[in-house]
């Protein structure tokens, strides 16, 4: 099979050993590409020209390699950079909670190690077969969208209301909730549906090549710039441009989409007169951009510019029984899909799926329904094969009146990991850890009212570092503010 007819895998493991164990074994059916740590996977992807479909990433990454975080944050940086890309951890720190919590923030399933090759190597061709994210798209833009809570039903009257402007649109939502999709049905609902639509993923792309891929270049504007080449806002003509992941824009580039938002003007890279754009921006992300402002990362101009129209994506757990008509779509369609009959759930694991938060939103759900196709086709789901899909939240936090002061204030800490290792009950240290850092980071917050710089303060840490704990731990950032 040649380079060209051999789909790209993402390898991401510190260990060269098993990187090359690896790329030995599945090299004659996918082209490698390999990597020790999560910058060198993310400077991979942004140098490919297309992002590989598949990916298999060891959770314990430097710095960190006897720790989960690492593993944690490169599946969400990956899903950030490439949405339809389908990740399997494959990892030596099997517990069961970071398994869990790896298909939560987007993993489509958990692989211990070591695994046998030939398995493995099936296992990552079936994935191939899976359907788009977006396989519920239609000519009508309105049925995108699957759902009839309240929210949803909202969101689509705001998508029919803004459709036909030609001002820009925000898109506001955590990951997982469909975004993207939601910029579709904007664009085929509108008057542009016809015109091109193209989309560029500003955490796909290296900074420096941000400027050419948006506004062209002229030959000899940069090394390697060896012809004149058109950009995105010239080849959307009078159509949309969706930029997705927009918190991502590097400041110093920040001001000429500025421009382009205001007058329609811009100038190819290396060139001196001006050019016009048409077409209509519609930019998304999942961060707060109010925070990014304060931060400095953001401009305010821009922030304002850019969310004249603003429409914010619901998260699943706010979408009441539109998990279950999600969970009856899916599941046909895979079912569909992979030639078997579909699963079923049982009454008790039906209202479990129904109580369930979703905090991975529909792209969780989905590969839920997806690994329950595969493993239970035609058969009746019960509650504990269902449990062991799902993310168990009170492993991450605690309420706040079942913390106990740190046993540094009430006992010898020795003395308590004692008497729970010789309990004679199952105990996992990086559970107990995590619930611990999360109970901590819960009451600082409490105690600063959601202020995310008085927490930080409050636990002797940055707040990037806060940020990214809470990150890992799977807490949601959502009630919090950041103000100093």
């Amino acid at each position: 099979m040649s380079d060209a007819e051999r789909p790209a895998l993402l390898i991401v493991d510190d260990d060269p050993l098993i990187t090359e164990a690896l790329s030995y074994f599945l090299g004659r059916d996918f082209l490698i590409v390999s990597a020790d740590s999560r910058g060198a996977a993310i400077a991979a992807l942004r140098q490919s020209a297309a992002p590989p479909p598949l990916a298999l990433v060891d959770l314990g990454l430097p710095p960190y390699p006897h720790r989960p975080d690492e593993g944690f944050a490169l599946i969400a940086d990956l899903l950030a950079h490439s949405p339809e890309m389908r990740i399997f951890v494959l990892s030596g720190q099997d517990e069961t909670s970071n398994a869990r919590h790896a298909r939560t923030l987007g993993a489509l399933e958990f692989i211990a190690k070591p695994a046998e090759p030939a398995q493995l190597r099936e296992t990552l061709l079936a994935a191939l077969t899976l359907p788009p994210a977006d396989a519920t798209s239609t000519a009508n833009g309105a049925q995108m969208l699957l759902g009839q809570s309240g929210p949803i039903q909202a969101l689509r009257a705001q998508i029919r209301q803004y459709a036909d402007s030609p001002f820009p649109v925000l898109i506001e939502g955590e990951s997982g909730t469909g975004k993207e999709l939601v910029a579709r049905s904007v664009h085929l609902q509108s008057a542009r549906s016809k015109k091109p639509y193209l989309t560029l993923n500003c955490a796909a792309i290296s900074p420096a090549l941000i400027e050419s891929l948006l506004f062209g270049h002229m030959r000899g504007a940069f090394t390697g710039a060896s012809g004149s080449h058109a950009g995105y806002f010239e080849e959307a003509q009078d159509g949309t441009l969706f930029l997705d992941e927009i918190g991502e824009l590097p400041l110093e580039l920040q001001p000429k989409l500025l421009r382009v938002l205001e007058n329609g003007e811009y100038q190819r890279v290396g060139e001196t007169h001006n050019r016009i754009s048409r077409a209509r921006i519609i930019a998304a992300t999942n961060r707060d951009l109010r925070t990014e402002i304060r931060e400095g990362r953001f401009r305010s101009d821009l922030y304002h510019r850019l969310s004249v129209f603003s429409l914010r994506v619901p998260a699943l757990r706010d979408l009441g029984d539109d998990s279950v008509l999600m969970l009856e779509h899916y599941r046909a369609l895979f079912a569909r899909r992979s030639g078997r009959p579909a699963f079923s759930l049982s009454s008790e694991a039906r209202r479990r799926w129904a109580g369930y938060a979703f905090p991975g939103n529909v792209r969780e759900l989905r590969n839920i329904v997806i690994r329950l196709q595969t493993k239970y086709p035609g058969r009746d789901v019960g509650i504990a094969e269902l449990d062991a899909e799902l993310e168990s939240t009170e492993q991450r936090t605690l309420p706040m009146d079942t913390i106990e002061l740190p046993v540094a204030h009430r006992e010898d800490p020795l003395e308590v990991a004692l008497r729970d290792l010789q309990s004679g009950q199952d105990f996992e240290l990086n559970t107990m850890l995590c619930r611990w850092e999360a109970s901590y980071i819960d009451a600082a917050l409490r105690l600063s009212h959601g202020n995310m710089s008085q927490a930080a303060r409050r636990l002797g840490i940055n707040r990037s570092t806060l940020y990214s704990r809470m990150d890992a731990l799977g807490m949601p950032r959502g009630h919090q503010t950041s103000e100093n």
